[in-house]
């Protein structure tokens, strides 16, 4: 697997960080985990094979993290680089996801499902193994962040893991789901005194990195508030593992 950070910030304006996205390349496919409102142009910037995109999550329905999946499938349709393509690209995300893209679709007729070639709308279940594309397995499991967020364990036919918990609240449910992977990608909204209970604040996100253990830990979904810390050196007071840093453009082998 490799992965790209398109978007390591949150939905508040920053000049360095774009809102939540992350191509992955799998064995099985390349996926886009969440589309925010800059994804379609950082997948451009970033040289990625995005016209050839197999799948894409949706962790919830929050605007930073599902705002730029109406324009990107809106560019889908009417870009020179999809005309000629056949397979299905593959949506994947919470019950009422088709819902809410036929709310969008029918309030002007963009014929987002439209497509040169076919569009699969799936909804998924937690706590049930799913095929996210063939021989790449997925689960996923509800998150105290909205009445619909998701996050979500890959594991490819080589047994490498990636989980994405998106946004969150401090819950033990993550302790044993994403357990022991080969990349933990977590946000870390806040350093301290955070003033919703709906994100994480460092000492959080590192108390479920050291339950899970990954081999190594991206904290990501950074507010500005960040910028004028350390964050790599105040993770490691909590912790003796790798801990990255999410910045845009950073690519990492999995």
């Amino acid at each position: 697997m490799q992965l790209i950070v398109l978007g390591s910030g949150t939905s508040v304006p920053h000049p360095g960080r774009c809102s939540p996205s992350y191509w992955l390349e799998t064995t099985a496919g390349t996926i886009l985990l969440d589309a925010g409102p800059d994804a379609a142009h950082r997948m451009a910037h970033e040289k990625v094979d995005w016209p050839n995109l197999d799948a894409i999550w949706v962790s919830h329905f929050h605007l930073d993290h599902f705002g730029g999946l109406p324009t990107l499938l809106f560019g889908f349709r009417w870009s020179p680089q999809t005309q000629a393509r056949t397979k299905p690209l593959r949506v994947v995300g919470p019950k009422g996801l088709h819902g809410l893209l036929e709310t969008i679709n029918n309030a002007n007729n963009y014929k987002l499902l439209q497509q040169p070639f076919p569009v699969e709308i799936v909804e998924v279940e937690t706590d049930h193994p799913f095929d996210f594309l063939p021989q790449l397995i997925g689960n996923a499991v509800s998150t105290p962040h909205t009445t619909e967020s998701l996050a979500l364990r890959l594991t490819d036919r080589a047994m490498k893991t990636l989980v994405y918990t998106s946004d969150t609240g401090f819950t033990e449910d993550l302790f044993t789901f994403a357990a022991a992977p080969n990349l933990l990608l977590l946000e870390c909204s806040f350093r301290r005194n955070k003033s919703v209970q709906t994100h994480l604040q460092l000492s959080e996100a590192m108390q479920i990195a050291q339950a899970c253990n990954p081999k190594r830990l991206v904290l990501t979904h950074l507010y500005p508030e960040w910028d004028e810390f350390n964050l790599v050196a105040e993770a490691n007071s909590f912790w003796t593992g790798e801990t990255i840093e999410a910045t845009d453009g950073l690519r990492l082998i999995i």
